[in-house]
């Protein structure tokens, strides 16, 4: 069933110096031509749009018919045939008039920019490739970014809201550990037997060797950090279970 269309265009801008004609816009016009079920809706735009071009009339008026017409359905495609096709009986300059308005309604809305892509434009260093190689160590997607492999090996770790690796421990005989410096979002850092630092950019976190602990982002916001490995001797990782849930979502 096609909606009845309601106009108040003319009482609200001609009530009071011209009721009559607020009148015969909205009650007769609208109210009763445009709401007469012979033709639809869509196709009374047409008509109305190629009868104002050839008239000359392309100020506010048209652009309303306009929306109007793709609001009930018009697509791009067709309205540029239909104002080129009327363009050759009714003129040039009303062609050229009519596309220059069609051309912003019609306007391609610019693609909203992904979750990811807006919180990259909000941090510096970027966010690199999905965490492939140690995905099954995290709960939730992260990302790596290698920032230096030279001299002091720095990558740029990226949590997606509400991820976080398992509890690990950097393993050293000697010296190890990790340090690392949050660039962007809000997360946390906690060791076993104690509570989570929030952390946001700017803080760092001195992990020592031998200490089980795991970090990652809030529930509500993604998180970057920089992860500086410590030269130490005989070093390795070991990575154990997951943050449980309950534990987790009691972080605000």
């Amino acid at each position: 069933m096609t909606k009845k269309i309601v106009q108040t265009a003319g009482r609200d801008q001609l009530g009071d110096f011209a009721p009559q004609f607020a009148s015969l816009n909205d009650d007769i016009l609208f109210g009763q031509v445009w709401n007469e079920a012979t033709l639809d809706s869509k196709t009374r735009c047409i008509i109305t749009i190629v009868t104002l071009m050839a008239s000359g009339i392309t100020d506010s008026s048209l652009k309303y018919h306009l929306e109007n017409a793709k609001k009930n359905g018009v697509t791009k495609a067709e309205i540029a045939a239909i104002i080129t096709h009327a363009t050759m009986y009714c003129g040039w300059p009303k062609g050229w008039a009519t596309f220059n308005l069609a051309k912003e309604v019609w306007q391609e809305d610019a693609a909203t920019p992904s979750a990811k892509d807006q919180y990259q434009a909000s941090i510096f260093f970027p966010i690199g490739d999905p965490n492939d190689a140690y995905a099954q160590y995290f709960v939730g997607q992260s990302y790596l970014a290698t920032v230096s492999d030279q001299q002091v090996p720095i990558f740029n770790v990226t949590f997606e809201p509400g991820c976080r690796n398992n509890w690990h421990i950097h393993k050293a005989d000697q010296g190890g550990g990790q340090m690392l410096v949050c660039v962007g979002g809000r997360g946390y850092y906690q060791e076993a037997g104690k509570k989570a630092i929030e952390m946001r950019p700017g803080d760092v976190i001195h992990i020592p060797a031998n200490v089980k602990h795991w970090h990652g982002a809030a529930k509500d916001s993604w998180f970057s950090h920089l992860a500086f490995e410590i030269d130490g001797k005989n070093t390795s990782n070991e990575w154990l279970e997951p943050v449980s849930d309950a534990d987790y979502n009691q972080l605000a």
